[in-house]
């Protein structure tokens, strides 16, 4: 009986698929399709973590909408921004409104013997 059910159950599936409307499938790959996905608005600033030290050591963005990416080119890293919301761990971004200051960015997950000194300064002017 229960090899009966199983056979149903695998024609019923089968009869699904073949019955399936192809079409419908490959209008994802229709170029008039726009996949394009809205940016926030605003500025974005991405910093790139090596193994006890950032791409730069100051960064500048305008007041407001920031985006912020973290990229590891080397080792595991993160970042918090003092005085702010912004906290990421490993590659990702983080998208804030930022008021004019300077703002002091630190790794966040400890990587080695230089992490202490893993610091930047941010600028939002």
């Amino acid at each position: 009986m229960k090899n009966l059910q199983m056979s149903l159950c695998l024609a019923f599936i089968f009869l699904l698929v073949a019955c399936t409307d192809k079409e419908k499938f490959e209008s994802i790959d229709d170029p008039s399709v726009n996949k394009s996905h809205a940016s926030p608005p605003g500025e974005t600033v991405t910093l790139e973590a090596s193994y006890w030290t950032f791409d730069q050591e100051t960064y500048k963005v305008p007041a407001g909408d920031v985006t912020i990416h973290l990229k590891n080119k080397e080792g595991f890293h993160g970042i918090i921004i003092e005085g702010t919301d912004v906290s990421i761990e490993g590659d990702g971004s983080y998208h804030t409104t930022l008021e004019p200051g300077e703002y002091k960015i630190f790794c966040s997950i400890i990587c080695g013997t230089g992490h202490s000194d893993m610091t930047a300064t941010l600028i939002v002017e």
